[in-house]
């Protein structure tokens, strides 16, 4: 499926009008400020519910306005044999957000309907230089998406966990140890398929990663690895682990073992780029696990993301540029902001300017 249409109400700076997307790369240029990002975040909202912007959600809602709505219309690719899918959501100043999937209240399976959404904006760098937490979901999400019967291992996983943590705070307040036996076995017989299922994606990603990276910019080779904080351990191992580590685990209330620890680096040359990268390279590691990703699930026959970029192109040189655009109509949807549309080099994209909230179809890029 791809989006042929965003229709915003009240949202931000927008127009009350539709916009009209096209199959391949559109780019969205304009003045600072104009509300190119706002389309951006608008299309993302209405196919997730959610912004990717902010988490104070209200914000969205038009200033004097009492409502946001965004609606995308996703119709299906070339050769897909599918039914067009209308996706609305809306949040108000006074009542919680509200989804709608062709008018019916939105369910989970709903959003494997729409395609996946890969999204560059700068504030998204906590992927690359924040805590592990987010890495670990990223890459989570990607196997379900390369291996639809693994999607769940993340939330069994989790449900295991939270059931231990429970058990351990009981017992720190002087509860009976008698079922930690149970909850150890527990928690390491879903650990073992999670840290197989991540440490499968990452092996998916480090070719396409160091090849995206090259093209970028990432001197030196760019890497991704998996580091399980389990290792090699089986279940038997993992529980043997735990029990041993029990006395600290009670005195915390917490498990402080177990792939809810893991960390997946992003590396150049040899250096995290966590901890050593600046802010350019850490945007290019961000773009990068962008298109390998893309590139995975293009391997494994998989509908290929919708990508976002926004401000993606002011710290690339002419030469970086090209190649950026090159990877973006390999196939696949994008949407692309600029300032100007002669930092977008493609004479094939389709170009909408924004000015002032409005979204106005004009030539292609030089």
């Amino acid at each position: 499926m791809r989006v042929a249409r965003v229709v915003p109400h009240s949202f931000r700076n927008l127009a009350d009008a539709a916009i009209d997307l096209g199959p391949g790369l559109t780019v969205l240029h304009g003045p600072n400020g104009a509300g190119k990002t706002n389309v951006l975040e608008a299309l993302f909202f209405a196919l997730t519910g959610r912004s990717c912007r902010t988490r104070r959600e209200r914000e969205m809602i038009a200033f004097g306005g009492e409502l946001a709505r965004v609606e995308a219309l996703l119709e299906p690719d070339d050769g897909e044999h599918a039914d067009p899918i209308a996706m609305l959501a809306s949040i108000s100043s006074g009542e919680a957000r509200r989804r709608l999937v062709d008018g019916s209240p939105a369910q989970p399976s709903d959003d494997h309907r729409r395609p996946a959404i890969s999204i560059f904006m700068p504030d998204r760098l906590a992927l690359v230089k924040g805590p592990p937490s987010p890495r670990r979901a990223h890459l989570d999400r990607l196997a379900g998406a390369l291996w639809p019967a693994r999607a769940e291992l993340p939330r069994e996983y989790s449900r295991a966990l939270a059931q231990r943590n429970n058990l351990l705070a009981r017992v720190k307040r002087g509860g009976s140890p008698e079922s930690l036996g149970a909850w150890d076995r527990e928690l390491a017989e879903r650990a073992v398929p999670l840290t197989e299922a991540r440490a499968a994606a990452a092996t998916e990603l480090a070719e396409p990663y160091a090849r995206a990276g090259e093209e970028l910019g990432l001197a030196g080779g760019a890497e991704i690895a998996y580091r399980p904080r389990t290792a090699e351990l089986d279940a038997d191992g993992i529980v043997a682990e735990l029990a041993e580590r029990r006395e600290g685990d009670v005195a915390r209330g917490f498990t402080g073992f177990g792939p809810h620890r893991d960390e997946v680096e992003l590396s150049f040359g040899g250096r995290s780029l966590r901890r050593y990268g600046s802010q350019g390279q850490q945007r290019l590691g961000l773009l990068a696990l962008l298109f390998a990703e893309r590139e995975a699930l293009r391997a494994a026959r998989r509908q290929l993301p919708l990508l976002l970029l926004d401000d993606v192109m002011s710290e690339l040189d002419p030469e970086r540029r090209s190649r950026l655009v090159a990877m973006l109509e390999d196939g696949g949807q994008a949407l692309i902001t600029a300032t100007e549309i002669d930092h977008v080099p493609s004479r094939d994209a389709a170009a909408l300017a924004i000015a002032a909230g409005v979204a106005s179809p004009t030539g292609a890029g030089g």
